[in-house]
């Protein structure tokens, strides 16, 4: 008997939650739109399978009736959220996905009072993108209940990302940035602003604006009106998306993205377990009142996937658990600041500024 549905079981990131769930005390029921990839993770990890296209709504529906919760894990998020999100709303369902997308982020809070009516919860952003930084959004505001600005950056030792994380990025190239100003999202050039920025005592690093989940989800979760997000990259990809602002329209061309798609499926599907295990990720925030005021902390947690396995897997076990919450929800919004700080390896600090 599974426990709950995973669809997208047999990407990067799906086969890694499929790899942790037994952890979890979890059983997933497989799915995605091929069959014989799914049979073939049958074989290897001996759990159920179901092949259903996203498009097909009968039997889609058909496939969720029977469970509470299903975890997406099949992107881009931006083309398959939205039918997975509106079928659990007719099936009655919790939604949950391992976006950073802003639009889905959107999409989801545009659905929440729907949601509310049905009597179920969508959170989009159970991994990486955005639980962590939600979390040090939401520790930052308990600081300092005032706080108008919010600032957030994170960096990676080691690692690298999966072709899906690629194809993403590869989607949004050309469309700029985006911050969040007074209380509304604002687009702005890619590589907006750049800053230095602390992520331990040792080590500090350049970072760049980028698009970032949490420009829209911490909003929701703390409520401060002026977001920004940075990413710390070496100065070659900074030159890179600084050209990419008058190279959009080329970047966006079919035959350009097609190009770019086959050099990334020539590429490895991701890190593998030696690089994710000597791999870490830093994490900073800090907020200000309208007097100038700062408080800031620091976070490191482990690599990325890896986190992204564990938290999706915690959430999921807190929804079969009754501790889902009808309509929109954001994960630190829901379980709080500290949630993160349940995955092992992960420490959190103040420090003065």
């Amino acid at each position: 008997m599974s426990d709950f549905l995973l669809y997208g079981a047999y990407g990067y990131t799906g086969r890694l939650i499929t790899r942790m769930a037994a952890d979890h005390g979890l059983r997933p029921l497989l799915s995605g739109r091929n069959a014989e990839k799914l049979e073939a993770m049958h074989h290897e990890f001996g759990y159920d399978y179901r092949a259903v296209d996203l498009n097909n709504r009968t039997e889609l529906d058909d496939l969720l009736q029977d469970f509470t919760v299903v975890l997406h894990a099949a992107g881009p998020f931006e083309h398959t959220a939205e039918p997975m999100m509106e079928a659990c709303l007719r099936t009655g369902t919790h939604y949950l996905d391992i976006t950073g997308e802003i639009p889905v982020f959107a999409r989801a809070a545009k659905m929440g009072p729907e949601a509310q009516r049905a009597g179920i919860m969508l959170m989009p952003g159970v991994g990486f993108d955005v639980v962590p930084t939600d979390c040090m959004a939401a520790y930052l505001k308990q600081q300092m209940k005032a706080a108008t600005e919010l600032v957030l950056a994170f960096a990676w030792k080691g690692g690298g990302i999966s072709r899906g994380t690629a194809k993403t990025m590869l989607g949004g190239a050309g469309n700029g940035g985006a911050i969040r100003e007074h209380g509304a999202i604002k687009k702005v050039k890619a590589a907006h602003e750049t800053r230095d920025f602390p992520f331990t005592e040792q080590i500090s690093l350049r970072a760049v604006t980028i698009p970032w989940g949490d420009v829209f989800t911490a909003y929701f979760t703390t409520g401060i009106p002026n977001i920004k997000t940075f990413f710390a990259v070496p100065p070659k990809q900074l030159k890179t998306m600084e050209r990419s602002n008058w190279l959009g329209p080329i970047l966006q061309l079919g035959p350009v993205q097609r190009f770019l798609q086959k050099k990334i499926e020539d590429r490895p599907a991701g890190p593998d377990d030696a690089q994710r295990a000597e791999a870490e990720t830093y994490i900073y925030g800090e907020v200000k009142d309208v007097s100038g005021r700062t408080v800031a902390a620091r976070m490191r947690t482990p690599e990325g996937y890896t986190l992204t396995g564990i938290t999706s897997l915690m959430i999921v076990r807190r929804v079969l658990d009754g501790q889902a919450k009808p309509g929109y929800q954001t994960p630190a919004g829901l379980f709080g600041a500290d949630f993160i700080l349940e995955v092992e390896g992960t420490e959190r600090e103040d420090i003065l500024v």
